[in-house]
């Protein structure tokens, strides 16, 4: 499978699994989770076809991990703009999270601090590393730094995805910490 027709794919899959399942028929259960055969044979349906072998390549492939397959299901490890319960525990994050944003963005981060914007929980990553390609999808990245540890003991809850990703409902301006200006 080339990497164009992966990325596809992959978009394909988020767009419904994560957002907008109804729009090819899907009913996703309480979990987020579908079966794969009504997942494809919904997509084929509404004029994208992909087969069981391009599916588990998707998954496996994604450098994100996006996807869980459990059993004969799927689902989007994180990001729902619906509402899902990923049966996620509270966590105990390690004492700085990052996360990758763009300059232009940076004033409104200022003044109200992360918000989930169109989904239910803030994504922030473990490394600096990551949270940068993150915020490169968008343009130049700019990582800020989040006292996850101090959020933690002020009651803050923090869930773990199943693919790493640390979510939590919103992050306060007082516990973000901007790189200096150059």
């Amino acid at each position: 499978m080339d990497e164009r027709r992966t990325v596809k794919v992959s978009k394909y899959l988020s767009k419904h699994l994560r957002h907008q399942p109804e729009r090819i028929g899907l009913v996703l259960d309480e979990g987020g989770w579908v079966e794969i055969d009504t997942l494809i044979a919904a997509a084929a349906a509404h004029g994208f076809r992909f087969t069981r072998e391009e599916l588990d390549h998707v998954v496996a492939a994604n450098d994100k991990k996006r996807f869980a397959i459990e059993g004969t299901r799927i689902r989007a490890s994180q990001g729902h703009s619906i509402e899902v319960d990923l049966g996620l525990s509270p966590a105990t994050p390690p004492p700085y999270l990052y996360h990758g944003t763009v300059a232009r963005n940076l004033d409104a981060i200022r003044s109200a601090g992360l918000r989930p914007m169109n989904r239910h929980d803030v994504h922030l990553s473990a490394d600096r590393e990551t949270a940068t390609r993150v915020g490169a999808r968008r343009g130049r990245p700019v990582v800020l730094s989040v006292d996850a540890g101090a959020m933690h003991r002020d009651g803050h809850v923090f869930h773990v995805s199943a693919n790493g990703v640390w979510l939590t409902k919103a992050v306060p301006p007082e516990y973000l910490r901007f790189p200096e200006s150059r």
